[in-house]
C-alpha cells in the first residue's frame, strides 16, 4: 500500500502537469478559450459513452494486467504527445485525438486502479485506503500544478508531457510487485454472497446476472442506496464545489479583493481538503446518511460564505466547509467501492463514470447561468440552499417510508393473512 500510495503520487502530479499544460498548448495553438474547452469536453466525452462497459471489463479481466496496461497506454499516448511537440508537428486536430484517446482508456483505468488499491487492504481498512488515495490526489494537483509551471518555463510544453509518461510507466512497474490481500484473492468473479447480494439487487434469478454491461446498471439503478449517493453527489456537483468560478468571482466582484486573494482562498481550500482526508482516513463504515449529513452541512456553510462580508468571514468559512466536503467525498467513495458485490464493483464504478461526467458537463453553464441572474452571491446561497433543502426533504421522506412499514397492520388484513396461511 506504502508503494501503491507513492506510485499513486508520482502520477497524480504528472496527470495535473499534464492538465495544466495542455490548457496551455491549446491557447498556443489556436488562440481561442473555446477550443480550450472543447479539448477538456473530448477528453471527458468516452467517459459518459464507454464509462459503463469500461467498468464490464473491468470486471470480466485481472485487475492488475488491466490497470498496468492502462498505465503503459496511457504512457504511450504521453509521450507520443511530448514528441509531436518537440518535433513541430502537433496540430489542433491531433491533440484532440490523443485527448479522445486518454478519455477512453481512462475509462478502463479509473476504475481498475481505483479497485486494485482496494484490494491491497482488509476492508476494514479500505475507508483509509480512499482517505490515503484523496490526500495523494490533493497534494499531488497542488505539486504537479505548481511543476508545470517550472517544466514550461525551463524546458517547454512538452516536458510536462514527457514527465508524464514517467509517471505512468513508473506506476505500471510498480503494478507486478504489489500482494493484494486474501480476501480480495478469494473474492471469485461468481462468488455465492456475491450472486445472493446481485439477486437481491436486481431482482433477476442467478442464471441471469452475468458480466453484461447492462448488468451493472441494473443493479445500480436498483440499488437504492446507490441511487440515494448518486443524487446527492450530483446535486452538491452541479450546484456547490464550482467554488474556482464561484469564489473567484465572488473574491474579485463584491468583495473587492484582487487575483493574490482568491490564490489565498484556494490554498484554503486545498489545505482543507487534506485536513479532511486525514480526518476521513478514521473512518471505518461510513453509509449514505453520513454522506447526506456531511453534504447538507457543506451546504449550509456555503450559504454563509455567499453572504460573507469581508474576506475575512470568507476565509474563516472556506476551511470548514472544505474540510466537510472532503470527509463527504471520501464517505461516498467507500460506500460506492465497497456497497456492491465484488463481482459488480468495475461496473457500478462504470456506471457513476457516465453519471459524474453528465453533472461535470452541466455544471459549469447551468452555474454560469445561475451568476448571470443571481450574481455570485446569490448563486452560492441558491445553490446551497438548493442542495441542502433537497438532501432534507429525502431524508424525511425516507423516515416517514419507514414508519408506514414499521406501523402495524389493519385487523382485517391480519386475519385475512392467517386464512390464506391456514
Amino acid at each position: 500500500m506504502r508503494w501503491w500510495s507513492v506510485a499513486n503520487l508520482v502520477s497524480n502530479a504528472g496527470t495535473w502537469m499534464q492538465l495544466t499544460v495542455q490548457n496551455l498548448l491549446v491557447l498556443q495553438l489556436t488562440g481561442s478559450a473555446a477550443a480550450t474547452g472543447l479539448s477538456l469536453s473530448v477528453q471527458a466525452g468516452p467517459g459518459l459513452v464507454m464509462g459503463l462497459f469500461g467498468g464490464a471489463a473491468v470486471d470480466r479481466w485481472p485487475r492488475k494486467l488491466t490497470a498496468g496496461l492502462s498505465q503503459a497506454v496511457l504512457g504511450l499516448v504521453a509521450f507520443t504527445t511530448a514528441a509531436l511537440v518537440a518535433t513541430g508537428q502537433l496540430n489542433y486536430g491531433l491533440l484532440m485525438a490523443l485527448a479522445a484517446v486518454t478519455g477512453l482508456v481512462a475509462t478502463v483505468d479509473g476504475p481498475a486502479t481505483a479497485l486494485l488499491g482496494n484490494d491491497l487492504v482488509r476492508r476494514e481498512d479500505v475507508p483509509s485506503a480512499i482517505a490515503v488515495g484523496s490526500l495523494v490526489h490533493s497534494v499531488g494537483r497542488l505539486g504537479g500544478t505548481a511543476l508545470a509551471g517550472v517544466a514550461v518555463g525551463f524546458l517547454g510544453t512538452g516536458a510536462a508531457y514527457a514527465a508524464n509518461g514517467v509517471s505512468f510507466l513508473f506506476v505500471a512497474a510498480v503494478i507486478p510487485f504489489l500482494r493484494p490481500v486474501g480476501e480480495a484473492l478469494r473474492a471469485p468473479a461468481k462468488s455465492s454472497r456475491a450472486t445472493e447480494k446481485a439477486v437481491e439487487a436486481v431482482g433477476a434469478p442467478e442464471e441471469e446476472i452475468g458480466d453484461r454491461a447492462r448488468d451493472g446498471l441494473a443493479f445500480f439503478m436498483r440499488r437504492p442506496r446507490l441511487v440515494a449517493l448518486a443524487a446527492i453527489t450530483g446535486l452538491s456537483a452541479i450546484f456547490g464545489r464550482n467554488y474556482q468560478l464561484t469564489l473567484a468571482v465572488l473574491v474579485t466582484g463584491p468583495l473587492a479583493a484582487g487575483a493574490g486573494a482568491f490564490g489565498t482562498v484556494s490554498s484554503v481550500l486545498a489545505a482543507g481538503g487534506i485536513v479532511g482526508a486525514i480526518l476521513a482516513a478514521r473512518l471505518r463504515n461510513p453509509s449514505v446518511k453520513l454522506v447526506g449529513a456531511l453534504a447538507a452541512a457543506g451546504a449550509l456553510l456555503q450559504v454563509f460564505a455567499g453572504l460573507s462580508p469581508s474576506l475575512i468571514v470568507l476565509l474563516v468559512l472556506v476551511l470548514p466547509m472544505s474540510v466537510v466536503e472532503s470527509v463527504s467525498d471520501t464517505a461516498g467513495t467507500t460506500v460506492l467501492q465497497t456497497d456492491p458485490p465484488a463481482n459488480m464493483r468495475g461496473r457500478v464504478l462504470g456506471v457513476w463514470r457516465s453519471a459524474s461526467t453528465v453533472w461535470g458537463l452541466v455544471a459549469p453553464p447551468l452555474l454560469g447561468l445561475l451568476m448571470e441572474v443571481a450574481g455570485a452571491r446569490g448563486a452560492l446561497v441558491a445553490g446551497g440552499l438548493i442542495i441542502a433543502v433537497a438532501i432534507g426533504a429525502g431524508a424525511l421522506l425516507r423516515s416517514r417510508r419507514q414508519i408506514t412499514w414499521l406501523a402495524p397492520a389493519p385487523a382485517t388484513a391480519v386475519a385475512a393473512d392467517y386464512r390464506s396461511v391456514a
